[in-house]
């Protein structure tokens, strides 16, 4: 456990440029992004995609412009992510809920394009943001929260190794409906295993010359906490 008796709190997270083999994570600029991201997230089918956010639906890139910049302005940082070998942007997340005095940050507003399903990409985005708030901003604890009518989202946080919490019960009002939400989080004390999983699993060695996995992350992981334990 953490020494917290010297404690001072962690610095805000700000845009952040995060490099890795297959993606780059920018700060979303509405100038160089807007187009791209409305595109990369299916134009119109964004709303489908984002039916567990919850704004109303967009009827186009400037109310998608207008909701990117409201929720700016709540603290919320969007990032985008540019798939490194075409250049497309092709999902985002944003680093929101920040209370740096305690060390706690979320990473929310998660929407991965078609480009980024069954590819390297979503898992090497979130080791990288999770990276940078563990290991450059030096915080805590980094949550993950959805619908939890949203299965995809819950099986995804598992798989990144977000440990579940449970459920708040009627917690918000979304799309004139009840939402309510599951909470996942990752600590700093799990974060070096969580973190030689996700270089493992990345790594050139464990991808077929067809590009396929050959072991799951899951796998990789539960294998370094039993080592981590023994």
């Amino acid at each position: 456990m953490r020494d917290l008796s010297n404690f001072k709190g962690c610095p805000a997270p700000q845009p952040v440029t995060l490099r890795g083999r297959f993606v780059t994570v920018e700060p979303y600029v509405r100038e160089q992004h807007l187009q791209a991201l409305w595109d990369g997230l299916g134009g119109m089918a964004i709303n489908p995609l984002l039916r567990y956010f919850s704004q109303p639906d967009f009827t186009g890139t400037e109310d998608f412009a207008a909701w990117l910049q409201s929720v700016a302005k709540s603290g919320w940082l969007t990032h985008v992510f540019r798939d490194n070998s075409s250049g497309k942007i092709v999902g985002m997340a944003n680093y929101m809920r920040a209370d740096p005095a305690n060390g706690v940050v979320e990473v929310g507003g998660v929407a991965h394009g078609s480009d980024m399903k069954r590819s390297p990409l979503s898992t090497e985005v979130h080791y990288l943001m999770a990276k940078h708030v563990f290991e450059d901003l030096g915080y805590r604890r980094y949550e993950w929260k959805c619908d939890n009518l949203n299965e995809a989202s819950k099986t995804t946080a598992a798989r990144y190794g977000f440990t579940y919490e449970g459920v708040f019960r009627q917690h918000m009002i979304s799309k004139g409906r009840n939402r309510d939400t599951a909470w996942f989080s990752m600590l700093d004390s799990e974060w070096p295993v969580l973190n030689a999983a996700f270089e493992a699993w990345l790594s050139p060695s464990n991808f077929d010359a067809d590009g396929k996995q050959k072991r799951r992350l899951e796998e990789i992981r539960a294998e370094l906490t039993k080592e981590s334990t023994e």
